[in-house]
């Protein structure tokens, strides 16, 4: 997988022996399909504030594009050869740069849903293009880490460019040119991603996490993310509903993705040290008492404490997450489908939440995701019964 694609395999690598060069390539590609993540809560917020979506809508906007988000980083990832990636990263990038301009040019609730449906099928397929590379890696857990740790430090960026300067200027409109534009940048690295990815030892087959250990860390992984999706989409009205304006929240969430990168960090440098039953029972309990403050009608500074703790947390339990996925299934295949768990969460939790919403009161969107964290820690729960117990009859 150098420039010509080596297949011959390492100490740090099952197959393949990418240079660090390409898999910065391949980690950052990844990282422009997963922007939008950051910079929902300031694009969909700023939709909100101008009246382009109701509340509901929103939450529909937000669903869709999480869903496909999952699906296009399954689909290529499950159902695609790891072939000619560097063709499939620039063909990709230019149908996610067409889709944020349709976005930022589009009038109506049902014309912003299909754009970022569309978005979503691009950014997924992107993802699949760094999660493919991490899951030929003997320490999937550390470049998960370092993938985690690149894509924040880019929406951090870009949350603050487009909070501070680029939407009270241009609006939501200038938000999503300013994303098409990163993607039209981002082809110069495509061009230096590995062309091909030499396969896995063992065939990649969809038959390996239709297994009870495989489905229950899955199930995991997308309640925590559930339960972080709902308050994330709508921190901007939960905010309001407080007191909190709208260039407040923004510089709340950059800062939260500022310490989400310290969440990601830490979790690189401590992954090994720490058994990952632990760290996800214990950063499930903190997401459940975050969550409960926010629904108690905090005051601003607690307000902001609650939502940089939750930034910490998000990203800290990621290589845990990817450990726990190699431990219910040892081929690899259910680490190919952890993004797609965490997205779907994501997308998942915004519209279940926004059922409970009544009127304008927002209050139940963190009890919902309190109750999300619960399921995510009893989920692990049930993934070491089973697993003990599949060892004891073996």
């Amino acid at each position: 997988m150098a420039s010509g694609d080596a297949h011959t395999g390492n100490s740090d690598w099952l197959v393949g022996n990418p240079t660090a060069g390409q898999l910065a390539s391949a980690l950052w590609i990844g990282s422009v399909g997963l922007l939008i993540l950051g910079l929902q809560p300031v694009l969909l917020g700023a939709l909100y504030t101008e009246g382009h979506v109701s509340g509901d809508e929103l939450a529909l906007v937000a669903t869709a594009e999480m869903i496909a988000i999952a699906i296009g980083s399954a689909v290529v990832a499950m159902l695609l050869s790891a072939r000619n990636m560097r063709w499939k990263s620039a063909i990709l990038l230019l149908l996610l740069a067409l889709a944020n301009f349709w976005t930022a040019y589009a009038a109506g609730a049902n014309m912003l849903i299909a754009a970022r449906a569309l978005a979503g099928l691009a950014e997924g397929g992107l993802v699949a293009v760094a999660t493919e590379l991490i899951a030929r890696s003997r320490r999937a857990e550390r470049i998960g880490g370092y993938f985690v740790t690149m894509q924040t430090l880019a929406q951090c960026a870009l949350a603050l460019l487009l909070a501070l300067y680029v939407i009270p200027a241009a609006g939501s409109a200038g938000g999503f040119i300013v994303l098409a534009v990163v993607c039209i940048a981002s082809l110069a690295v495509a061009v230096t991603v590995p062309g091909d990815y030499a396969d896995l030892p063992k065939e990649e087959n969809l038959a390996n996490v239709l297994t009870v250990p495989s489905i229950t860390a899955l199930l995991s992984v997308f309640c925590y993310f559930m339960f972080f999706g709902a308050v994330w989409a709508f921190l901007e009205p939960l905010g309001a509903q407080y007191g909190i304006d709208g260039r407040t929240v923004g510089l709340i969430v950059s800062a939260s993705l500022a310490v989400q990168v310290l969440g990601a960090m830490t979790a690189t440098v401590f992954e090994a040290r720490i058994d990952y039953r632990l760290a996800i029972a214990v950063i499930g309990a903190v997401a459940f008492v975050s969550a409960l403050v926010l629904a108690s009608g905090p005051g601003l500074t607690t307000f902001w404490v609650a939502a940089l703790v939750m930034g910490f947390i998000l990203l800290f339990i990621v290589p845990y997450q990817i450990r726990l996925a190699i431990t219910a299934d040892e081929t690899r295949t259910a680490v190919l489908l952890v993004p797609a768990a965490q997205l779907f969460g994501l997308a998942i939790g915004p519209i279940a939440a926004s059922l409970l919403i009544d009127g304008k009161d927002f209050r139940p969107v963190p009890e919902f995701a309190a109750a999300s964290a619960v399921a995510s820690v009893a989920l692990l729960g049930l993934f070491l019964l089973v697993s003990r117990h599949r060892r004891a009859v073996a």
